[in-house]
């Protein structure tokens, strides 16, 4: 009986020790995304990626509170600051959130002499924040499990570079400027920066490039059939090009600061030295219409919202319906108390 006492009292510890690694082992893992698992639209992340809407939660850079990581309902009900990260270029699938992080909120003497800035993966409560590259990215999207990102540095300047979403895998693709927003299909489409600016394809799994459409092409956007994209040969006019018929379409002739396409709308900021303004047209071309007059930026959209704020003026942050008439209101809900 002694014996048995004595073997429980080794046994029972081993057990529990057994079992809190098991789970803490558990709960570091990265499960993988399904096939076409893409963690943001292009629209949002041509422009700085400010918020990103995953299984019925938005995830967001609040910008009445230094740009941290926020949630809301689409409905903007439910406001959590979940973080202090100062974050863009947000991606969400899964369990986790994929972002660049400036700085933090919550830097103090101590913590800043270290540098905090970089690419990172968080769970979607903004908890257990894991940095998966320490550099400066100017853009990043995220692609089955393989984030792809824009990385600078003094010497090479910007390339373009992936890892994948266990920190595995590590690879730079191309030593020059790729905007890796535009994922669909199993292919990063980009306008060229090099000799020409053609619209060209990435295969996300073999790294191959290849020419879609000899255009003159900047920030493309894939929505269904379409390329939709800014003529630089045309003064940065609105068109878009049929990936199945290869014919390309031109939508506005108004010369573009930004843009978006989100549902049946496109959003975009009229360039004008007199007549600035926020516009909306269909998808198709028509319906053209004022949303608001001035020059803005950051067009971000979720399923309810498109959201946005005057040039170089961070707040206040305005919103309209996304369809429906335009009704152009401050985005109040993120303002602190």
């Amino acid at each position: 009986m002694k014996t048995f006492r004595n073997i429980l009292i080794i046994a029972i510890p081993l057990i529990i020790f057994s079992t809190l690694f098991l789970i803490s082992l558990f709960s570091k893992r990265v499960t993988p995304n399904p096939p076409g698992t893409v963690g943001n639209t292009a629209g949002n992340l041509n422009n700085k990626g400010l918020f990103c809407e995953d299984e019925g939660v938005v995830y967001f850079a609040n910008a009445y509170d230094s740009n941290t990581l926020y949630s809301m309902n689409p409905d903007e009900t439910n406001v959590k600051k979940l973080s202090n990260a100062q974050v863009s270029s947000i991606n969400a699938a899964g369990n986790f959130l994929y972002y660049y992080q400036a700085s933090s909120a919550a830097t103090n003497s101590f913590s800043s002499l270290f540098r905090i800035n970089g690419l990172y993966r968080s769970k979607k409560n903004g908890k257990s924040a894991v940095c998966l590259k320490r550099v400066p990215v100017p853009s990043l999207s995220l692609a089955d499990n393989t984030v792809f990102y824009q990385s600078y540095n003094n010497k090479t300047g910007t390339s373009l570079c992936r890892i994948d979403i266990d920190k595995k895998n590590y690879e730079v693709i191309e030593e020059y400027i790729i905007n890796p927003a535009a994922v669909y299909n199993g292919m990063i489409y980009f306008g060229g920066t090099q000799k020409d600016h053609y619209l060209y394809g990435l295969n996300t799994q073999t790294n191959a490039i290849s020419t879609i459409y000899n255009g003159n092409v900047y920030n493309p956007i894939v929505w269904g059939d379409y390329v939709y994209y800014m003529d630089i040969s045309s003064d940065y006019r609105l068109c878009r090009y049929s990936l199945s018929t290869q014919t390309a379409e031109i939508l506005s002739q108004d010369r573009l600061d930004f843009f978006n396409v989100t549902g049946d709308w496109i959003y975009y900021q009229k360039s004008h030295p007199s007549e600035p303004a926020l516009k909306r047209i269909r998808i198709d071309g028509s319906g053209e219409e004022i949303v608001a007059t001035g020059v803005y930026e950051n067009i971000n959209a979720t399923s309810a919202y498109v959201y946005f704020n005057a040039f170089d003026a961070p707040t206040p942050v305005y919103h309209t319906p996304v369809n429906g008439p335009v009704s152009v209101t401050t985005f109040a809900p993120a303002v602190e108390d």
